[in-house]
């Protein structure tokens, strides 16, 4: 039975990926926050052993350390999901502040440690897929509206911790793909979004099916289309 390990798996699009990957017969690890108030999901437990609910929070560099000793065997996904919008207030003149660092920690460097902790279960998997949930925002290239420095600069940074990673796990098999979810109804997208929560799963699931070495390292938009970087 395949094996999904998804960060941020209480509300949006990872609670999404935990339904869906549910409904065909995927074994996850959710790692949440706080596993007590994560209500909704829970709500999706089947009662027969196949979803795992455990604390992780991205704030903490030793949090992969600590779930690393609490799952078991191959990780089929590693999907680095949870993120943040950080600071309220981002523009030009007060982008410069302690929320940004937080930003980075939450976006970029978070990722890059569950990666660390968990590469060698992916390795033993069969579909061997780290997906790390990047955003348009991230792309140098396609910015020409200016802003959101923090939120920018986290996911530019986590693009290149997303390539890095592509080129040191090749040998070991393992495919990571970078991915923009596009705008999605959620909390963090608001109620504007192009894309429903379940349109956006369904693509990245889509694309994450179809991993294999030539996707390995690439920025995806949840369409398919390869983004600039």
């Amino acid at each position: 039975m395949p094996h999904a390990l998804i960060t941020g798996a209480n509300r949006g699009i990872g609670l999404e990926h935990v339904r869906q990957l549910l409904g065909r017969d995927w074994t996850i690890t959710a790692a949440v926050r706080n596993p007590d108030a994560a209500t909704e999901l829970k709500a999706l437990d089947p009662g027969d052993g196949r979803l795992r609910i455990e604390a992780y929070d991205a704030t903490d560099l030793g949090a992969p350390t600590a779930l690393k000793a609490k799952v078991e065997g191959p990780i089929d996904i590693l999907f680095a999901n949870a993120g943040i919008m950080g600071p309220k207030v981002q523009e030009y003149g007060s982008a410069a502040s302690e929320g940004f660092l937080d930003t980075l920690r939450t976006n970029t460097l978070a990722p890059l440690a569950l990666v660390e902790a968990f590469a060698d279960q992916v390795a033993q998997s069969q579909l061997k897929v780290v997906a790390l949930q990047s955003s348009r925002m991230g792309s140098i290239a396609d910015n020409d509206s200016g802003g959101r420095y923090a939120y920018r600069a986290s996911k530019a940074a986590l693009n290149a911790v997303g390539k890095s990673l592509s080129v040191d796990l090749e040998d070991a098999g393992v495919i990571v793909l970078i991915l923009h979810p596009g705008w999605v109804r959620t909390d963090m997208g608001g109620p504007n979004g192009n894309l429903t929560v379940n349109e956006c799963v369904e693509g990245q699931l889509d694309l994450i099916a179809r991993a294999n070495p030539a996707m390995n390292g690439r920025f995806f938009h949840v369409s398919g289309e390869d983004l600039p970087w």
